[in-house]
């Protein structure tokens, strides 16, 4: 297999497989979303919860489809 079509499809397993999870790092939580790593931080200050613990966030997914369907109009 091609070397670049290999890295492309990782690329696209790994960027897909957070939608499976129930809870995230927040850069899967990002791209779960479909935006930036800096527009979901943001969103946190717009009442996101985020779980931390010993440091390690993770956010679950039901709490990103709330927060969004709660921000949609």
């Amino acid at each position: 297999m091609n070397e670049a079509i290999f890295h492309e499809l990782k690329k696209f397993i790994l960027d897909n497989l957070s939608s499976y999870k129930d809870w995230m790092s927040l850069n899967e939580a990002a791209n779960y979303a479909g935006v930036s790593y800096n527009t979901f931080i943001k969103f946190r200050t717009l009442g996101l919860k985020v779980c931390e613990i010993d440091g390690i966030k993770r956010v679950s997914k039901k709490e990103i489809d709330r927060f969004l369907e709660g921000h949609s109009f």
